[in-house]
């Protein structure tokens, strides 16, 4: 099985990041940040508190829970659809490793509670719902349909992708961060890791391409056009999921 490890945090640079955000320019999506509130970031706490439930359910012996909620390619084949896994595999991690979730939740509590201020609530679970499907999308097109992933990599790496984008797009310093996703993108190639980079690059893009809505369409005026430019990202996931449709392998 696959195993989605992020693989290195840096909080240095994310201190970096912090400090370094421009003061001169509005932050992104400013209202949505007010309409959110200043409190806790609820939405990083759910996430990290259901990933950590459905760990603690991996671990009782005959619940299954890692075989009903994996992904692999298979499942995108006619006859044996299951698409929901695309999403389920996010909250699953390899039980042989707690490193595993331990980490991927760490790096979530972080970029978490960056970008759900910034973006608000909402917006950020969407954020990080796509970028999980886009990993998923980017282990169906690059990845062998027979071998399972897990974990919330693919969410994550979409953090990532999303904060350089709004940092760069805002003029905000992105040199530590290029460095951070570098490490960790060549990590996924390294032999013996077993790091599903597939996943981790389908999050990363999507992740971005998300991260770009979101700071172009950053008005008041521009919310609709938002939400639709969101709708047809997710459209066009959906279409891409459909590969063994349109090209079958068995």
């Amino acid at each position: 099985m696959t195993q989605g490890a992020v693989g290195v945090i840096c909080p240095e640079c994310m201190r970096e990041q912090r400090a370094s955000a421009p003061r001169t320019k509005p932050a992104v999506l400013t209202r949505a940040r007010a309409a959110a509130g200043r409190g806790a970031p609820i939405v990083t706490y759910a996430l990290i508190g259901i990933t950590l439930a459905v760990y603690v359910l991996q671990l009782i012996p005959g619940l299954a829970v890692t075989e009903r909620l994996l992904y692999a390619g298979v499942y995108s084949i006619p006859g044996n659809l299951e698409p929901w896994r695309m999403l389920t595999s996010v909250f699953v991690h390899s039980t042989g490793l707690i490193f595993h979730v331990l980490l991927n939740m760490y790096t979530l509590w972080i970029f978490g509670q960056l970008l759900e201020g910034l973006l608000g609530r909402w917006r950020f679970l969407a954020l990080y719902l796509i970028a999980g499907l886009g990993g998923s999308v980017g282990v169906l097109w690059l990845s062998d349909p027979r071998v399972g992933v897990v974990g919330a990599s693919g969410a994550i790496f979409g953090l990532m992708g999303a904060f350089l984008v709004i940092q760069r797009r805002l003029g905000g310093q992105t040199t530590q961060l290029f460095i951070l996703l570098g490490i960790n993108l060549v990590i996924g190639f390294v032999p013996g890791f077993n790091v599903a980079w597939q996943a981790h690059l389908g999050g990363l893009v999507t992740g971005a391409l998300v991260g770009l809505i979101y700071v172009e369409t950053r008005k008041r005026s521009q919310q609709t056009l938002q939400v639709w430019l969101l709708i047809a990202l997710v459209v066009v996931l959906l279409v891409l999921s459909l590969r063994y449709v349109f090209f079958p392998v068995f």
